[in-house]
């Protein structure tokens, strides 16, 4: 058995919202902390009737996290108050304070879990607070790629039109986009958030829009911590099998697996399922089960 509950972490002009799954009995596992990705919340990882990554985690003795980024899922306030923010706070402030908070709760090192663009901020978090590797004992990314090098209609409906053009220029005026309104995400994102993340899509060198901090220079002198990055075979734009690749040689180390049939999966996944399929929880949540254990301090 499970419990959930939501945390609160106030900040300076806002507050963020991490949902606390952990077993009943407390017991000595390493914590684990989430971050989901773009036009996204928390949500991608759990539900309240105990579906999910982080409800499976939990409910093999691991205290979970799953964090909400500024203006997203319970954190507020929304992007409808509050929109003048994009990724680079998510990489210099969130990720790091929520991480120091989930550090002072435990003694042990905390495993990271991102999905799509979430684990391009906790890699790009990592770099530019590098203290704070010590304290990190995996990273493990699903679907996770910073730039889109393939070709094909999605792309060209998903990122080139939406992302790259209609986006920004709807946001520019409204200060966000609606995504979550619009049925074509779960949540919302700010047009700082779309515009800085547009030009790493777009194939441009790993360095930050705002202060020209330089992620790609940088990943070479961190001391990472186990990095496995997941791949779905039916993903075919959002983290496509090559792009993330890509991303884990940009990095420098990692390991890759790609879920997929040929490779004694129960499903081709895509970029959602790969989280969501009610057979992942026999299939490669397993395995994870397994990756952590190994892990243990």
């Amino acid at each position: 058995m499970i419990k959930q509950c939501s945390l609160f972490l106030p900040q300076q002009d806002h507050q963020l919202h991490l949902r606390h799954i952990s077993p009943e009995q407390a017991t000595d596992k390493a914590p684990v902390l989430m971050v989901h990705g773009a036009m996204e919340d928390g949500r991608i990882f759990y539900t309240e009737s105990g579906k999910g990554l982080a409800c499976f985690l939990a409910q093999q003795g691991h205290p979970v996290y799953v964090l909400d980024l500024r203006a997203r899922g319970k954190s507020t306030p929304s992007f409808a108050q509050d929109n003048q923010h994009g990724q680079y706070e998510s990489i210099a402030h969130t990720i790091p304070a929520a991480h120091r908070f989930v550090a002072g709760r435990h003694s042990q090192p905390i495993h990271w879990i991102a999905h799509s663009w979430g684990g391009v901020l906790m890699a790009s978090a990592l770099i530019r607070s590098p203290e704070l590797s010590s304290a990190i004992a995996s990273q493990i990314w699903f679907g996770t790629k910073r730039s889109i090098r393939v070709w094909n209609f999605e792309r060209l409906y998903k990122v080139e039109l939406i992302w790259k053009r209609l986006a920004p220029l709807y946001a520019k005026y409204k200060g966000y986009f609606p995504f979550k309104e619009l049925g074509l995400g779960a949540d919302n994102e700010s047009f700082l958030s779309i515009s800085e993340s547009a030009q790493w899509v777009h194939n441009r060198p790993w360095i930050d829009p705002r202060d020209q901090f330089d992620y790609g220079s940088r990943a070479k002198d961190i001391t990472w911590p186990p990095i496995w990055s997941i791949a779905a075979k039916n993903d075919t734009i959002l983290g496509n099998p090559s792009d993330v690749e890509d991303f884990l040689e940009e990095v420098g180390q990692g390991k890759l697996t790609l879920l997929s049939k040929g490779n004694g999966n129960a499903q081709d996944y895509d970029h959602i399922n790969m989280l969501t399929h009610p057979d992942a929880v026999h299939d490669h949540f397993v395995e994870i089960k397994e990756y952590l254990k190994q892990g243990q301090p």
